[in-house]
């Protein structure tokens, strides 16, 4: 991800769940708010442990992250992003993640370009 960086820190998590645009759907919620640093988007991916064992919630992290991976440059730049996976997200098509993602993404007016 050339233009994304890890969101890390508990204190950024936890300003976006309560200053940020929020948009959910069956699969993630979406959470986003712009920075600072308009260059670059910081996101975090965080699944509940309440969805399964550490394989399960690692599987829902790598979808979410490759769907996003495979979307960046559809994205503006500039924005703090977080992605909570839902139950729902480990048994869809990817390409229902992907759609759920770019869906979400538009709600939150993150799209970019003309196919937004």
């Amino acid at each position: 991800m050339k233009n994304t960086r890890s969101i890390k820190e508990n204190h950024v998590f936890r300003a976006l769940y309560a200053r940020g645009k929020s948009a959910a759907c069956r699969t993630m919620v979406l959470y986003a708010r712009k920075h600072r640093d308009g260059a670059v988007n910081q996101l975090g991916i965080t699944v509940s442990v309440k969805l399964g064992c550490a394989a399960e919630r690692n599987r829902i992290r790598r979808r979410l992250k490759e769907a996003y991976r495979l979307n960046e440059t559809r994205l503006k730049s500039g924005f703090d992003i977080v992605i909570v996976g839902r139950r729902a997200a480990l048994t869809a098509p990817f390409d229902q993640l992907e759609r759920d993602l770019l869906r979400l993404c538009w709600q939150l007016s993150l799209r970019e370009g003309k196919d937004a």
